[in-house]
This record gives C-alpha cells, sequence and structure tokens, in this order.
C-alpha cells in the first residue's frame, strides 16, 4: 500500500518535470520564430515566471504548505525586486564614479 502512495506521488512530479521541459521546448521554438522583440520578451518572461511558480510550488514543496506561509513571502519578494531595481543603478554609477586625487 506505500509503495502505491509513493508512486502516485512521484507521478506528480514526473509530471510537472515533463511540463517544465515542455516549457522549455516552447521559449526555444519562440526564439526561432522571429517575433518582435518586446513581443518575444513577454512571452518568455510569463513563461519563466511560470516555471518558476512551478519549481518553488512542487520541488520546493511549497504547495503543501499553508497558505498564510506562502503569501507572508510575497511582499518580501515584491521589496526585494524594488530594492534590486533602486540600488542597482546607484551601484553602477559608482563604480565609474572618479575619486578626487589625494
Amino acid at each position: 500500500m506505500a509503495e502505491a502512495r509513493h508512486s502516485a506521488g512521484m507521478k506528480r512530479y514526473v509530471v510537472v518535470w515533463i511540463g517544465l521541459i515542455l516549457i522549455v521546448a516552447i521559449e526555444v521554438l519562440l526564439t526561432y520564430q522571429h517575433l518582435p522583440a518586446g513581443r518575444l520578451l513577454a512571452f518568455l518572461l510569463v513563461l519563466a515566471f511560470i516555471a518558476a511558480a512551478l519549481g518553488v510550488m512542487y520541488f520546493m514543496h511549497l504547495r503543501y504548505e499553508r497558505a498564510s506561509l506562502f503569501w507572508s513571502l510575497i511582499p518580501y519578494l515584491i521589496f526585494a525586486l524594488f530594492m534590486m531595481d533602486h540600488v542597482w543603478p546607484d551601484a553602477f554609477r559608482l563604480m565609474h564614479q572618479r575619486l578626487p586625487a589625494p
């Protein structure tokens, strides 16, 4: 009986893995379609977001956690992305800044 439950659980991971492979195949096919850059970027970002969500939900086992844990992580993710967007340009500016001679 335990083997039946184990194989059913493994089946879900195999299906998710095959789904991830299909997402990569779709991304590769889209790059060969010579779409406009903005549209291609939008499609690839959406597919990457879906692939990342599948990886987090199933392979990092976040799907089996309480919903409050999942929704408490979203504000931290948004904060981290916001800070990366506003701090990195300043870091690049400082990297090319000339210091006065002593």
